[in-house]
């Protein structure tokens, strides 16, 4: 079995260069060109001719335009990376027969109210990175390739930039943090993304019929402001030295942005969890673990 994954150097991408190994030939790909390859989303023609090249079994993208509040104002090229990308794959990939395995996100909802979104729900994106993904997904659907979609939110790792690094930043250059407390979510590893990817791929190879959309986020749900007061209080727990004496709650009205922000991003994993028979830890077991790596304790 031939895999190709797009995307290998974000945090998602990282991950899945572990997890995908013992599934197949992997052929991992950022935006560079190797070996007359390119994994350039922004480059459509040379994306087509890296899959007719390639001849995967399964596509795995984990390449996405996700600068939310620069989508606002660099439309075209979020449309072409979420969205028009994703349906040069679809096509390709119905051609080859092939799977195409792809990350969506909580941001195609609404982000109204306090139930967590399932799969079934009416989309209703609040900003233009959120239009651009839902763009991808309709792309994917409408091609009538064998696929996989996972929506997730809040996602992390442990290499790269995350929120709760810039807590740990922050706490030791200042005594006062102000913190979202309004945005509900779960905190996603990347790591959790890709070893549920890889049992998915698993169980679809021999039971084409669980193919579809799904949601995938650890459990439980938290604010922004209730992430960074685990996080401090996690490292100063473990020999930290912070600055920093108050956490202060504020509504994100207090923190304008050029893209809107859905304060509801809780993600139902219930048809998830059914389908391929799995649990999904809280998402306390994962920040934990990469608080653990990031402060190598």
């Amino acid at each position: 079995m031939k895999i190709l994954l797009l995307g290998k150097s974000g945090q998602v991408g990282w991950e899945l260069q572990r997890s995908l190994a013992p599934l197949g030939e992997l052929i991992a790909l950022d935006r560079h060109v190797v070996d007359g390859l390119s994994g350039d989303l922004s480059d459509l023609d040379a994306l087509r001719a890296t899959i007719h090249q390639v001849q995967p079994d399964i596509i795995v993208n984990a390449a996405a335009y996700t600068a939310v509040d620069k989508a606002e104002s660099e439309t075209e090229l979020a449309n072409r990376v979420n969205g028009l990308a994703c349906g040069v794959m679809a096509q390709e990939a119905a051609s080859l027969g092939a799977w195409l395995v792809h990350y969506s996100t909580d941001y195609v909802f609404s982000g109204q109210g306090s139930t967590p979104w399932r799969e079934t729900d009416a989309v209703a994106p609040v900003n233009h990175y959120g239009s651009s993904k839902l763009a991808g997904e309709q792309a994917i659907a409408a091609s009538g390739c064998k696929h996989l979609i996972f929506r997730t939110s809040w996602v992390y790792g442990a290499r790269g930039n995350n929120f709760a690094k810039t807590m740990l930043r922050l706490a030791k250059e200042r005594e006062t943090l102000s913190v979202i407390a309004d945005q509900v979510g779960a905190p996603t590893g990347a790591d959790l993304i890709a070893d549920v990817t890889a049992l998915a791929i698993s169980q679809v190879m021999q039971n084409p019929g669980l193919a579809g959309l799904y949601h995938l986020a650890a459990g439980g749900e938290v604010s922004w402001h209730g992430y960074a007061n685990h996080v401090i209080g996690f490292a100063r727990a473990n020999g930290e030295d912070l600055a920093v004496t108050a956490i202060n709650p504020i509504g994100t009205s207090e923190y304008p942005t050029p893209a809107r922000r859905p304060l509801n991003s809780r993600l139902s994993t219930q048809k998830l969890r059914d389908s391929f028979s799995l649990h999904l830890p809280d998402w306390q077991s994962g920040v934990t673990r990469m608080l653990m790596e990031v402060l190598n304790k």
